[in-house]
């Protein structure tokens, strides 16, 4: 009878110790993985596009799903100038393109704060694509930036729905900026 309590004591002893074990195991693995997590949080990226006739540069922009993407915006062309995201370039009935039939901000859900910032004054304001004439020949987010001292910046967060290649384009004058050189692409990455 002795042995008997004598194993009990002993299994019971064990169990206590193993579960014990157990739990201080599964602790530190959700400890690894919140920091795997935190680790996987790319630093935020800031761009700088210079619009021009008939470029961006840089015209290759990537980033991570979860960064933070801030892109600045200056015209140093002697036309005005647009920035669009998107994929599937939409044609006109002439043949000319007119902007994309995918709009990347669109698919992801979100439209991002423009700032436009008169360099020579130093004032802030929102973007005001109304009066700019330009929303009623295109369709999806964009930023107009006009010839001279006025700089454009906006800030998002890349998103799963981002996820893969979309282009960057510029449809002013019927299309010709495009046509002309004025794409890029902006590249998403896990």
């Amino acid at each position: 009878m002795k042995k008997i309590l004598l194993i009990g004591s002993l299994v019971l002893g064990l169990s206590v110790i193993l579960a014990a074990c157990a739990s201080q195991a599964t602790e530190q693995v959700e400890d690894q993985a919140s920091e795997q997590v935190q680790e996987q949080v790319p630093d935020p990226i800031v761009y700088t596009i210079d619009m021009s006739e008939y470029a961006f540069a840089p015209n290759s922009l990537a980033a991570q799903v979860g960064q933070e993407v801030t892109i600045n915006l200056v015209n140093s062309g002697a036309l005005e100038h647009e920035i669009m995201f998107g994929r599937d370039v939409m044609f006109t009935e002439n043949g000319r393109p007119h902007g994309f039939e995918h709009d990347m901000f669109e698919e992801a859900g979100m439209e991002p704060e423009v700032m436009h910032m008169e360099a020579s004054e130093g004032e802030h304001m929102e973007d005001e694509m109304d009066d700019d004439g330009h929303m009623e020949d295109h369709s999806g987010f964009m930023v107009v930036l006009p010839v001279g001292d006025e700089t454009a910046s906006f800030t998002f967060t890349v998103t799963e729905d981002m996820l893969g290649e979309w282009e960057i384009g510029c449809f002013l004058l019927d299309g010709v900026h495009y046509d002309s050189g004025m794409k890029g692409k902006f590249t998403v990455t896990n």
